[in-house]
């Protein structure tokens, strides 16, 4: 079995509730980047010994949370030495708007996967884009590179639509299967 490490931001408890799902799917370890952007003791370690590593970040103004940006800086030192090369990568954004330019937060996390030399894995899942979708679907939001969800700014953490959440459990097997497969 692979180790698979979802590390992630949040700032209102949503992002970390996504985790929860991703890791769940992934049968993964959580670890959180606190609200100063920083890792736990021992954090950059577990990363090192993961087989696969899942990034998870809100998507403020467009982009990645600041304290998600400041891990990505951070990790500059096992980019040098090639600590994370050929690991698997995958990735998730949330945002209280239905689109939110989430896509350009995975673009940013796919960005980092490559150039830690990593192998990103993308959703696998075709969009709910008919008429008959609901939010209730898995992925509704049509997300392609990695998993996207959506939290209405007044909703609280138990309220993100159902279908992200399966999304997000499937997304997590899918980068565990696919760690998995490689491994051998």
């Amino acid at each position: 079995m692979s180790k698979i490490i979802v590390v992630y931001h949040s700032g209102y408890g949503h992002t970390k509730r996504v985790a929860e799902y991703v890791g769940e799917g992934a049968g993964g370890e959580l670890l959180a980047i606190d609200a100063e952007g920083n890792l736990p003791e021992g954090g950059w370690d577990k990363l090192a010994a993961a087989d696969a590593i899942i990034f998870g970040t809100p998507t403020y103004m467009g982009s990645p949370s600041w304290q998600f940006k400041k891990f990505a800086d951070a990790s500059s030192k096992p980019w040098f030495a090639r600590a994370w090369q050929d690991k698997v990568f995958g990735g998730f954004s949330n945002s209280a708007s239905l689109n939110g330019d989430k896509q350009v937060s995975l673009i940013a996390l796919q960005t980092l996967a490559s150039q830690h030399g990593g192998i990103w894995v993308s959703l696998g899942l075709p969009p709910a884009n008919t008429k008959a979708a609901q939010r209730t679907d898995v992925n509704n939001l049509g997300g392609s590179v990695g998993l996207l969800v959506q939290s209405p700014s007044d909703a609280s953490v138990d309220e993100i639509p159902q279908g992200d959440l399966d999304t997000a459990k499937a997304y997590g097997k899918r980068v565990a299967d696919i760690a998995a497969r490689l491994a051998k």
